[in-house]
Formats: structure tokens, sequence, C-alpha cells
């Protein structure tokens, strides 16, 4: 059943977009390989009198309407692309592409932003610009910081940026929202232990990279509790460890994969740069050297506390108290519009896609997208478009 119609449109309107969202869905594209769905996209904005600008950081696209004469500029972003994941829902309408799946709702975030792009540009109620920034490649690609170095807000500039995301176990169609640091970052370490290789039978006469690799693992755990603040998220989570392949010899080196994450910039920082002293004092002590690689992936995301506050109002208004989350918490998640909200004010939202029997949390293989949360997402970015430019 859904939830709240599309603005002063009708039901068969609602099923349409349900009906994209679900031809999306059965057919899923990985990061920077959204081609047929970026090309869908451009045709519907250019249907309704969009201009639109495709390719930009790869697959992205852009559809721009500008209305009146206002000065005002508004920027709302989907995500477009799939998981490497095995879908096992047994929909109709689940992926046709073995090993592929819209696991995490890009499906419908990208059918509700259309959705709304259509109604806005039938009723063309507001002021100003309107940016869609329909994006590619959230899923560990950077596709947000791919699209800003192609000239994404030199291109479009925009005076405020907005997303949603669905989240399972949150009554459907409610919306949530939190000033400040709201997601978590994400860095990805790699940590090259190097011993000295040697029979296992004689482990006195080599140095033994597993045995560092424990002990690190173990230390590791003592800087989120005795050295980052009680009351500052901290996470690092080893990963995989890869080392040796017989039972009776001892490997040359062996790789640790961390994930490391943070809900301030400064603890962010710290944690990266005190993990390589542990790493590498611990390797000392039994004869070994870490060696310490590092990949920086996204920052924390932080909400504006000026366009939080109006895009909380704009639900407020709408759909009062019962239909807004109460005490929304930060998420240890990370969400790459992070990139966005550094270059430009803004908030990312949630919005509930079902909580009870049948809820599944997303990169899941059992995970659909709520279709009764669709009109509700929709009608949102409505409201927000033609308060904001009013």
């Amino acid at each position: 059943m859904r939830t709240t119609p599309i603005l002063g449109d009708t039901f068969d309107f609602e099923l349409e977009m349900i009906a994209l969202r679900r031809q999306i869905h059965a057919h899923p594209e990985l990061s920077y390989e959204e081609f047929a769905t970026s090309e869908l996209v451009a045709s519907k904005l250019a249907e309704w009198g969009y201009t639109v600008c495709r390719g930009i950081g790869g697959t992205g696209v852009v559809g721009q309407l500008r209305v009146g004469d206002g000065k005002r500029r508004i920027g709302l972003r989907a995500d477009m692309d799939a998981l490497p994941i095995q879908e096992r829902t047994g929909l109709p309408y689940a992926s046709t592409i073995p090993g592929k799946m819209h696991a995490c709702g890009h499906d419908g975030h990208t059918a509700m932003l259309l959705a709304a792009a259509r109604q806005l540009a039938q009723t063309r109620a507001f002021n100003g610009t309107l940016n869609l920034i329909f994006q590619p490649a959230e899923e560990g690609g950077a596709g947000a910081k791919r699209m800003l170095d192609d000239g994404l807000l030199q291109r479009f500039p925009c005076d405020a940026l907005f997303a949603m995301h669905n989240m399972p176990g949150f009554p459907a169609g409610k919306l949530g929202f939190l000033p400040g640091p709201f997601m978590a970052s994400a860095d990805d370490l790699e940590i090259l232990v190097s011993g000295r290789g040697g029979h296992g039978a004689i482990p006195h006469k080599a140095v033994d990279p597993v045995v560092v690799c424990a002990q690190i693992v173990l230390a590791l755990q003592t800087i989120v509790s005795r050295n980052v603040a009680p009351l500052d998220m901290a996470i690092i989570t080893v990963g995989a460890i890869h080392a040796g392949d017989a039972p009776n010899v001892i490997p040359d080196s062996a790789v640790m994969r961390l994930s490391v994450r943070a809900l301030k910039p400064a603890v962010r920082h710290y944690l990266k740069t005190r993990i390589a002293e542990v790493a590498m004092a611990q390797a000392a002590v039994y004869g070994a050297t870490a060696e310490i690689g590092k990949v920086d992936g996204y920052p924390v995301l932080v909400n504006d506390d000026g366009m939080t506050h109006f895009a909380r109002r704009v639900a407020l208004d709408w759909l009062g108290e019962d239909g807004v989350l109460n005490d929304v918490q930060p998420l240890t998640g990370s969400e790459d519009f992070a990139f966005l909200l550094e270059q430009c004010p803004g908030c990312y939202l949630i919005i509930g896609n079902g909580d009870g029997e049948g809820s599944c949390m997303v990169h899941n293989p059992n995970y659909d997208f709520n279709d009764a949360i669709l009109a509700t997402g929709a009608s949102y970015w409505v409201r927000l478009v033609e308060r904001f430019l009013a």
C-alpha cells in the first residue's frame, strides 16, 4: 500500500514510476557501468523539458530546469549504481544479470528523483534553477568526487544540495534528519608485514609474520579503547589477513586489510597516524617490519545546520510530527555525498523503508526497495524545491 500520493497527480503516474523503478532493478549496472541507466534517465529528463548534460564523471547525468528570474539554485542528487551481489529475492522483476543486484535501493532513489522531476517540470511552481544530479559509483567508487573533479559545481552551481537514502528498520515513509556529523568516514588501509620465512618445524630460525599480524590485530583495538576519547566514535576492523599456502611453511610476509571509520575529521586523521605507529612498533618487537599503505575513502558526512533545519521544517509542515523520525542517531556507514557537502551546504536525509517482519537490511541478497515509499520521497522533493525556490 502506498503512503502518500505524488502531489497533484494521479495514481497512474505513480504506477508508471514504480514500473520504471522495477525496470532499473531488473537491469542493474555496477559503478561506472551505468550506461543504460544514465541513458534512461537522460531521455526521460529531456522528454520532460530539462536541459541535459551527459557523461559528467563518466556516466553521471545532470538535468537542469530554470523557471522565472529567481537567482537561487538548488541541487538534488540520486545514486544509480548497483552492487556485485547475487539476488535471492525471487521477485518477478529480480535482477536479470547474474552477480549484480540493486541491493542498496539506488534504483528507488533514481525513480523517486525522476518522479519529482516529472512533477516539477509539469507544474513549474518555483522561481529559480533546479539541478538534478544522477550520480554513478556511490558504492566505493567515489562517483561524487569524480563528478566534482569533472567540474560539476562549476558548471551547475548550487546554493544548497540535498540527497536521500532509504533506511530499512524504520517505519515506511517517515523522514529522518540530523544536523552535523551524520555518517562516518571510511578509509581502507593495507599493512604489509615482512618477516623471514622458514620451516614450520623450525620456527626459531624464522620471523613469523602471521604471529606479528595476530599481535597487531589485538594491539589495534587498544587504539579504540584507550587512545580515542570514549564519546568519540572510532572503528578499526581487520577484514582480511592473507599469508602463506601450506601448514608447515612459515611465509616471508603477510598482508592485513583494514576498514577504518570515524565521525570526526580529527579522529579520522588520528586513527590513520596511530595505526601506523602501532603496527610498526609491534612488528619491531618480533624482528619484523610493517609497511602501511593508505587509501583515502569517503570523508565524514557533515550536514549543514541551517539546511538540515530547513529540510526538516519542510517535512514537519507537510507530514506533521508523525511523519518525521525522532532521535535520529549518526550512522557508522559511509556515503560519498560527503564530498559534495564539503563543497556546498546541504543535507543528507533518510526515509524509512519499513520495519518488522520481512524488513531486510541493505547489501543483502534478499533486500528490495519498498515501492510504497516512492511517492512520499518524490513528493517531499517537490515540496523542498518549491519551498527553497519560492
